[in-house]
């Protein structure tokens, strides 16, 4: 088992939701596992850096306050989910920049791959 800074042991709630105490593991990422319909003990290995008592605490916390914990992990879901779209249209047409560009160090064999795409072009 990996060894932690802070070997404490609950549940505590951060700026960034309820955290496994001494970490900075939120009980949301454990959520993602569990909505898959993922059992505790088939996930346990995704999170090496906390003790067995840790990953325990965290699970039995969730157990006792699903209901709650659910709700605020459909909220981050949510605000998770709005700010990725807006990201990917802020940066839709950098990208599309961007995928038009050689390869770094590749401009003569892009070169030559653009000709030869022109070449059959006319045969598709």
């Amino acid at each position: 088992m990996s060894s932690v800074y802070n070997q404490q042991v609950g549940v505590n709630r951060t700026e960034r939701g309820l955290v496994v105490a001494g970490t900075r593991i939120t009980l949301y990422q454990f959520m993602d596992y569990l909505d898959e319909g993922n059992s505790p003990e088939s996930f346990r290995h995704y999170f090496p850096q906390i003790t067995d008592e840790q990953f325990d605490a965290a699970i039995s916390y969730i157990r006792a306050n699903y209901t709650q914990v659910q709700a605020e992990y459909e909220v981050i879901v949510k605000e998770d989910d709005e700010i990725r779209r807006y990201w990917e249209e802020q940066n839709r047409d950098c990208l599309a920049q961007i995928g038009k560009l050689p390869p770094p160090g590749r401009e003569v064999a892009w070169a030559k791959l653009q000709v030869h795409k022109a070449k059959l072009e006319p045969q598709l």
